[in-house]
């Protein structure tokens, strides 16, 4: 079970722990520790002919993609009022669509730092892997759920500023201190259920990276898992650590190289996954052909959701995205922000959702690109601050 702690002694005892364990938001995904926004985030408002051309095909998805947000803004201050309305528009008419965009939304480039239009953007995916229900000679790696002596702190509800932001740790006696690291997790266990069984430890790390998949039994069934929790402690790039370590060079960094990377070298896959100290634990969900749920809890749609900074922009937002694939084909479309992700800081930053399986994550984890973003904002609404 999970406590959450809001009173001011609660908050002052936790003082020290969030100098050592952090703050992190909520979400789907492992978040590396809270930011507060960039200052130097920059909204410039840009006429609609700034924006690159889309196909229709990719317009009649993207849009349909935000929309199925409009399921859980029905009551929110900025995005109620659009989605009642676009509620109204056909589904498959791009003129209509386009009509409705023009006459409620208005277009802002995101800027870093004031002027850099180029950022990144990144892929993932939801992963599936081999394992069982049960220990097996071949599935030794447990995927936990929510252990019960994990305690939560909700921050905001004295801070509304920290709105989103949590603490994480383990009870001793009246203190709170900071919960066991992914090492230690992985050496001494948790007291928490076992959900599945594994049959590599990378595909756990990998499978925590993502924050859902699924696991693909020996009779040919899968069980899906989702984000319920995390530790509390940062999440650090295993990717990263090969880079310090001489191992890889940066630009080669890849999903692909990273497990030919651990396949080569066993007895070092420990020091490597222990060099990520954030842990993820899990939750059964009922399986489904729908995509997984992102943070704004509605199903990600393959190629048309991604996961931003939401301290730049709001979840449940409308961005017109124009990237490239790692073949340098374009990618341009609108998309839903429906998810958020431990990596993913920074004004003109995205992650790409591109669905399930391997094909999926072969295009996910090859993709770092060069990309431009602007947000579609409801007209005389105040921009997020």
């Amino acid at each position: 079970m999970i406590t959450v702690l809001s009173s001011p002694r609660a908050l002052l005892t936790l003082l020290a722990v969030a100098l050592l364990a952090g703050c992190a938001t909520t979400g789907t995904r492992p978040d590396a520790k809270a930011t507060a926004k960039p200052a130097a985030a920059t909204y410039a408002k840009v006429d609609w002919k700034a924006l690159p051309a889309v196909s229709d095909t990719d317009l009649l998805a993207g849009f349909s993609a935000w929309r199925s947000s409009c399921t859980r803004l029905k009551n929110d201050a900025v995005w109620a009022g659009p989605c009642a309305t676009a509620a109204t528009v056909p589904d498959q008419d791009p003129a209509a669509i386009r009509q409705f965009l023009q006459r409620d939304l208005e277009v802002y480039a995101l800027r870093a730092g004031g002027h850099q239009a180029d950022g990144l953007i990144t892929g993932y995916y939801e992963p599936i892997y081999p394992g069982s229900l049960t220990r097996t000679a071949s599935a030794t790696v447990p995927v936990y759920g929510t252990p019960e002596d994990l305690v939560v702190v909700q921050l905001d509800s004295l801070y509304p500023e920290l709105k989103g932001k949590r603490l994480r740790g383990r009870l001793d006696g009246k203190v709170l201190k900071p919960y066991d690291d992914a090492g230690t997790i992985a050496s001494k266990g948790s007291k928490a259920p076992v959900l599945a069984w594994l049959t590599d430890p990378m595909d756990l790390q990998l499978l925590q990276i993502q924050g859902s998949g699924r696991v693909r039994l020996a009779d040919g069934t899968q069980v899906r898992l989702a984000y319920a929790e995390q530790n509390g402690h940062p999440y650090r790039a295993i990717g990263r650590w090969l880079v310090d370590q001489g191992e890889l060079k940066k630009e080669d960094v890849t999903m692909d190289a990273i497990r030919a990377w651990a396949k080569a070298h066993p007895a070092r896959v420990p020091e490597l996954l222990r060099s990520n100290p954030s842990y993820v634990f899990f939750v059964r969900s009922a399986d489904s052909p729908e995509g997984p749920r992102g943070s704004l809890n509605v199903p990600l749609t393959a190629g048309y959701s991604v996961a931003v900074d939401r301290s730049v922009v709001p979840l449940g937002s409308l961005l017109w995205l124009s990237t490239t694939r790692p073949d340098g084909s374009p990618v341009v479309r609108p998309v839903a922000a429906q998810d958020t992700g431990g990596a993913i800081a920074g004004e003109v930053r995205a992650d790409l959702y591109w669905g399930s399986g391997d094909a999926a994550g072969k295009l996910a984890g090859d993709m770092k690109q060069k990309g431009n973003l602007w947000m579609l904002w409801p007209k005389g609404t105040p921009l997020p601050n």
